[in-house]
């Protein structure tokens, strides 16, 4: 596996323990819809919360959140439509980021709620 798709899932696994340990449920991971992937649904309370995780080894040229596209919110508020509707769900959906830097000498991560757009 590629180093960039290892550090990707590790990302994406100290974002689920971050968010458990908040107390949310995790409803499902690496959601796909056409083209689009939500890497973590997670429910809290009445909230369902769309969250994008993006992990870098550094934050050289830039935090890890200023990596989502335009085109990628797009693509994720289409897909976050179709899961609402297909699981006839009635809850408040909010997209979060989740940015992790990990190097040799420490760990940053910052959960930003309310990111990138509100329905």
């Amino acid at each position: 596996m590629a180093k960039h798709n290892e550090l990707g899932e590790l990302g994406e696994d100290l974002a689920v323990e971050e968010l458990e340990k908040n107390g949310y449920e995790i409803v499902e991971r690496n959601w796909r819809y056409k083209k689009a992937e939500i890497d973590i649904i997670a429910r809290k309370n009445e909230v369902l919360a769309i969250v994008e995780v993006k992990t870098r080894s550094s934050d050289y040229i830039g935090n890890p959140q200023d990596f989502v596209s335009s085109k990628k919110i797009k693509m994720l508020v289409e897909a976050v439509n179709e899961y609402v509707v297909s699981k006839d769900l009635d809850v408040e959906v909010r997209f979060d980021i989740i940015a992790i830097i990990i190097n040799q000498n420490k760990l940053t991560l910052e959960h930003l709620e309310d990111a990138f757009f509100h329905f």
